[in-house]
């Protein structure tokens, strides 16, 4: 049972981090996005590609671990109706976050060089930055899916 509670406890933590995380990174970055300060968006955006190292990656990797021991341990089958819809948001979610990871990288790398020449942001910054809200607008959603579905467990 302790190894039940454990595993639980690390899924909560961690789906806590997925979500807290990537919509607290979200939030920053729209946001300073709007202030269009050159100086401002550098520095965030380079610590929204850390946070995305830090505590995101790891949380993506121990959930479907974690999921996937309760899943056994509680004796439900995978192919239960809430167990697929979850995986399917779950995939699609992380079919929006690797190019957003990918995004944010370069919309960094952009604000830097932009930042230390004392220049605009370039036009492409602003593309990635509509494609990496758009693609936010899929995966945030998804992810309060997922919660319901963990709270509820419906049936379909």
């Amino acid at each position: 049972m302790i190894t039940y509670l454990l595993l639980k406890w690390a899924h909560i933590i961690t789906s806590v981090v997925l979500v807290g995380v990537g919509f607290g990174s979200a939030f920053y970055l729209y946001f300073i996005n709007r202030s269009k300060n050159v100086t401002a968006i550098a520095e965030v955006s380079r610590l929204v590609v850390r946070a995305d190292y830090w505590f995101t990656t790891p949380a993506v990797l121990i959930q479907p671990i974690t999921g996937f021991a309760m899943v056994a341990m509680a004796g439900y089958s995978l192919t239960e109706a809430w167990l697929v819809a979850s995986y399917a948001l779950f995939a699609l979610a992380g079919a929006c976050w690797l190019p957003v990871v990918w995004l944010q990288i370069k919309m960094a790398a952009m604000a830097k060089v932009a930042a230390d020449s004392s220049t605009d942001l370039p036009q492409r910054y602003w593309h990635f930055a509509h494609i990496w809200m758009l693609l936010g607008m899929i995966a945030f959603p998804s992810m309060l899916i997922i919660y319901a579905m963990m709270v509820f467990k419906p049936t379909v």
